[in-house]
């Protein structure tokens, strides 16, 4: 409040008055503040977001190292399977050439020819000789169940059973022999496809349990006579009747022994070679020495197949009976 006087010193005791209003500079305005406001709440919540999303990359980035160490971790189990089985192949096919014989016999009166080819999966295709005392040709022809071991497992008991009772017991008795074995060691469904073939001299006698048939070729005539034997492979029952069929081989007959590996091979059509073909190619090459007589045979199985991958051993065996 301002007072003033007047030339004659008089005083206006009232006074005067000016209002005066001082407004703050912008940056101290209510709506400043609110933009601070908002400006540290944007802050804040920009801080957070970049916590977030950095946890969250550090997050993904452990799971993806997770990731990459249990993908290596299952690389490294599964190459170690894969060793594992490609050993436990290989020593299922060392098991299964160790038990075949390293040559087939020389004999005066046979002329004989033995083919294997093992499939990528071993199966257990098995044969092998045996001579009595009296000069007795046995031949042991089989294909045991299963793969691998455990087909290498009734190949190893098959052979000891040959080898030491063959020559001891007719084929019937000693089939039964061999069935009451398997069965009572309790292999579960592990048994023997098998065909035993008996020569001496011209006589021959032979029967089969759960195998192909036996093919024999006529030097007379070229006819090929197929002589298939119902019969259980052995273990799967005990006391089975298996029968024994007996014949006269004349000069230049050839038996042919096979498993069920090339007249089941199919081709890229999904089409099985069967029988029929087999026995067309022993029509055809019967006449040959044993092993080009297999030649064909393999060379037919090979045309068929034409790359698609072998399923199962092949196996043939051929016996000439010489002049």
């Amino acid at each position: 409040r301002v007072r003033g006087s007047n030339n004659d010193g008089v005083w206006n005791n009232e006074g005067a008055a000016l209002r005066l209003t001082v407004t703050p500079p912008w940056w101290k305005t209510r709506w400043a503040y609110g933009t601070y406001i908002v400006l540290v709440l944007a802050f804040l919540y920009g801080i957070r977001t970049a916590e977030i999303k950095r946890r969250e990359q550090k997050a993904q980035i452990r799971e993806s190292q997770l990731r990459a160490k249990a993908a290596e971790a299952e690389k490294r189990a599964l190459q170690a399977e894969n060793e594992r089985k490609t050993k436990e192949l290989e020593d299922a096919r060392q098991l299964q050439f160790s038990m075949l014989p390293k040559e087939v016999p020389k004999l005066p009166a046979y002329d004989i020819s033995v083919f294997m080819k093992t499939a990528t999966e071993v199966g257990g295709d098995y044969y092998d000789f045996s001579i009595g005392q009296d000069g007795t040709l046995n031949i042991a022809f089989g294909d045991a169940t299963g793969h691998g071991m455990q087909a290498g497992t009734i190949v190893t008991l098959m052979k000891g059973l040959f080898l030491s009772d063959a020559s001891r017991f007719d084929i019937q008795t000693f089939f039964s022999h061999c069935s009451k074995a398997i069965k009572d060691i309790k292999l579960g469904r592990l048994f023997m496809a098998f065909t035993m073939v008996r020569l001496q001299g011209r006589q021959a006698a032979l029967s089969t349990a759960g195998m192909p048939p036996v093919f024999l070729y006529h030097c007379a005539d070229g006819s090929v006579e197929e002589i298939l034997m119902k019969g259980m492979p052995l273990g799967a029952m005990k006391n089975f009747p298996y029968a024994v069929h007996t014949m006269e081989l004349q000069q230049g007959d050839t038996l042919v022994l096979l498993t069920d590996g090339l007249p089941e091979q199919k081709n890229g059509s999904g089409e099985m070679f069967d029988y029929s073909r087999v026995r067309s190619a022993l029509t055809a090459s019967g006449a040959l020495p044993p092993k080009d007589i297999i030649d064909t045979l393999v060379r037919e199985g090979d045309s068929w197949m034409a790359g698609v991958t072998q399923d199962d051993d092949i196996t043939i065996m051929a016996i000439k009976l010489k002049g």
